[in-house]
């Protein structure tokens, strides 16, 4: 079940993010060094769209859009709790993050990917369309984006 998040879901979102991050091998400095990054704060939740995933009682997944500028919504984060991926949650977010942006009038969405997550995005109807270094040097982010008019 997909639900709205709220403020008391912000430290198992935050929890959700570190660990769905850990996942991909990065080291634990790596990780330390983005919990700022991937904190979910008072500010997030109170601004932006913020969804989780409930399975069995647990938090399993959540995404968040930025608010809309023009036509074009940004996916800022999606995370699975590492013992739910591959079950098909992240798509179930992602396609409800579809239904979310369109209600607010966007056409397309961005994002910027980890670079692990890139063919899961590409398997979605994502393009790739550039690049941003990550606050690792030589490690660069996949910036892409859907047409949800399609």
């Amino acid at each position: 079940m997909i639900t709205k998040a709220n403020a008391l879901d912000a430290d198992s979102l935050t929890n959700i993010a570190l660990k769905s991050k850990a996942y991909w091998g990065y080291t634990e400095e790596q990780i330390e060094s983005w919990r700022h990054d991937l904190t979910i704060t008072e500010n997030i939740m109170e601004n932006m769209f913020v969804y989780k995933y409930i399975l069995e009682d647990t938090i399993a997944g959540f995404y968040i859009l930025n608010q809309p500028k023009n036509d074009a919504i940004e996916l800022e984060f999606l995370f699975i709790l590492p013992e739910f991926i591959g079950k098909g949650i992240g798509k179930k977010l992602l396609e409800d993050s579809y239904i979310k942006a369109k209600q607010l009038n966007a056409t397309t969405m961005t994002l910027l990917a980890d670079p692990n997550a890139k063919s899961f995005y590409e398997s979605q109807g994502f393009l790739y369309f550039g690049e941003k270094e990550s606050s690792i040097p030589n490690r660069f982010c996949p910036l892409m984006k859907k047409d949800l008019t399609l």
